[in-house]
């Protein structure tokens, strides 16, 4: 059984609990409520998704996802433009809402600006889509209004780490924390998804390869070699005299991120680090960006890089690395093969053209010497007669 730290499919069942109990989403107008109800339980089914969109039931991720933030979608617009009913929105009333949101206008509960309108401006398209279908089935015809909405994404900030600023936190890090560390910089794996499900059998060839199984990656199973961590996780596993069914970190993520977050800020500070985020918010997360940063010079292949971190996509490699701690790598031995190579070359080519001259001046004796014996031969057989 995969282990879900964020409870995601508990928490969809029991939003529909509470729908079914009080028969309406609550804070929101009964045809909106309807309308969200519907779209939600319709992605949970797979019904009238946009051609737009994949096919197929929508995971639990997905659907809370969903569900929270066109709920939140609904009561803005209902507080700002008094609609009861989302048919009933204007393209205009969504650009500029949407607007607004980026530039700070529209703020969170707490004063701070939306970080991740993108995300929003997605679901809401997601949702219009969904609409403009059931209507067409109604024989109702409905514009795109979401057609101009800007769903561009900037690249979140991140903290990166060098090997020495790794090895830095390791050595004043509590002695589980060092393994992990260790551990997620070797492996690259996505935490806490995949981390937490990770069970001592799936350490293989003496703990110097790990499997990660089908069932617990987001993308693909994938069997890597452990390059950096494979002593100390035998040790770790044997210390916690761990049976090969146990989970290899049984950690809490929130807990876990919050004591990194105060380990680097204890050793590192809270300057900003070349990826733009401040040492002091170091998680989990970012030592799936820090190992591909760690990975990619070292790796020849980028299939094979793709493999390790289990995406189907080489947009990724830049994504997670934004080539932070690549360096020209070219040296003088490098030109000094080249210069070689071309040297030899144009010896081969003198030695080759000498070779045709030698073997021309060689046929040309050989004739010669036919000719001379070809002439006594001839005066042999005078003197003879």
């Amino acid at each position: 059984m995969k282990i879900d730290p964020y409870k995601h499919k508990e928490r969809y069942f029991a939003w529909k609990d509470e729908i079914r109990e009080l028969g309406c989403i609550e804070g929101i107008s009964k045809v909106n409520s309807n309308l969200i109800i519907r779209y939600v339980f319709d992605m949970e089914m797979g019904i009238n998704v946009s051609s737009l969109s994949t096919k197929g039931a929508r995971g639990y991720p997905r659907l809370n996802n969903l569900r929270q933030r066109m709920i939140f979608l609904t009561k803005k617009f209902e507080e700002i433009y008094h609609k009861d009913d989302l048919g009933d929105l204007t393209e205009e009333e969504t650009i500029t809402f949407f607007t607004k949101m980026r530039n700070g206008e529209i703020k969170k509960l707490k004063g701070g600006a939306y970080k991740s309108v993108t995300d929003f401006v997605k679901v809401f398209k997601a949702f219009w889509h969904w609409y403009v279908k059931i209507k067409q089935k109604e024989k109702i015809e409905v514009i795109d209004i979401t057609r101009d909405l800007d769903s561009s994404k900037s690249k979140p900030k991140w903290v990166y780490l060098t090997e020495d600023q790794v090895k830095l936190l390791v050595d004043n890090a509590k002695y589980e924390y060092k393994v992990l560390i260790w551990f997620l910089l070797d492996t690259g794996i996505r935490s806490p998804t995949e981390l937490i499900n990770i069970k001592v059998r799936d350490l293989h060839n003496d703990f110097k390869e790990l499997n990660i199984r089908d069932e617990v990656s987001k993308t693909f199973g994938r069997r890597i070699k452990l390059m950096l961590c494979s002593k100390q996780i035998k040790e770790y596993v044997n210390r916690k005299e761990l049976s090969t069914d146990d989970y290899l970190f049984p950690l809490n993520p929130s807990k876990t991120n919050e004591y990194l977050k105060r380990l680097a800020k204890r050793i590192l500070g809270e300057d900003e680090s070349p990826a733009g985020d401040k040492y002091s918010q170091l998680t989990m997360y970012d030592f799936r960006h820090i190992s591909c940063c760690y990975w990619l010079p070292r790796y020849k292949s980028e299939s094979a890089l793709k493999y390790r971190f289990g995406w189907k996509k080489s947009d990724k490699i830049h994504y997670y690395s934004e080539l932070l701690g690549m360096r020209d790598t070219i040296n003088e031995e490098d030109m000094l093969i080249d210069l070689t190579k071309i040297e030899l070359e144009r010896k081969l080519d003198a030695t080759e053209k000498n070779n045709i001259i030698l073997q021309e001046r060689i046929n040309k004796m050989e004739s010669q010497m036919k000719e001379i014996l070809k002439n006594i031969n001839q005066e042999i057989v005078v003197i003879g007669n």
